[in-house]
């Protein structure tokens, strides 16, 4: 299903429909506020094996995010942050940042690496962080397989390659071609993994 969801003020049904989906086990594309990216349920094993098979990568070694509606799963899904450092998530979140932090013992197991760690994305978009809100907890996020190139920002193209790999795209407009910046806060000096969309300064 192609389903065409406006980017600033997202139906209410399309995205009942679309946390429905996610529920049941779906895997969807969707936008986010750099580029487009495959999304299951956090708590759907076999969706995250779905999304694992698409990108031909184990769950385990997968490079996967959760997407968050704002700070308020932080307390759940990683261990204690320091003050400093919630701070420092609060000033570049909602943003095109993924942060790498320490995860807690609620994160499904399928999806706890050996570091025990886990991206966090907080994204400046109103669809992806409304379908997080509507289904109540984030989203499990990565990017869709291969190189990023130019058909990846379009929703109709990459409905008609990885339509019958998954159950819904979610066309909320052209989208970008550079990913996020990705920081790991595992450590006591903050490092950049990937240089992306988002400046970067401590």
């Amino acid at each position: 299903m192609l389903l065409q969801v406006h980017p600033d003020n997202p139906n209410p049904r399309h995205l009942r429909t679309i946390a429905e989906c996610l529920l049941s086990g779906g895997v969807i594309i969707y936008p986010t506020d750099t580029i487009y990216g495959l999304g299951c349920d956090i708590f759907q094993h076999k969706a995250v094996e779905r999304i694992a098979r698409i990108k031909q990568v184990d769950p385990n070694k997968a490079q996967l995010s959760f997407v968050c509606y704002d700070l308020s799963d932080l307390s759940q899904y990683t261990k204690s942050i320091s003050t400093p450092l919630y701070r420092l998530l609060k000033h570049y979140l909602p943003g095109p940042y993924t942060f790498i932090l320490p995860a807690s013992k609620e994160v499904p197991k399928i999806l706890q690496s050996k570091k025990s760690t886990i991206g966090l994305r907080v994204p400046d978009n109103n669809i992806a962080r409304h379908i997080v809100k509507e289904l109540r907890h984030p989203i499990l996020s990565a990017s869709l397989p291969g190189d990023m190139v130019e058909e990846y920002t379009n929703p109709e193209i990459m409905y008609q390659k990885f339509g019958k790999l998954l159950d819904s795209v979610i066309d909320g407009e052209i989208g970008g071609l550079v990913p996020s910046t990705v920081i790991d806060c595992t450590q006591d000096t903050y490092e950049v993994i990937r240089e992306g969309a988002g400046e970067w300064s401590e």
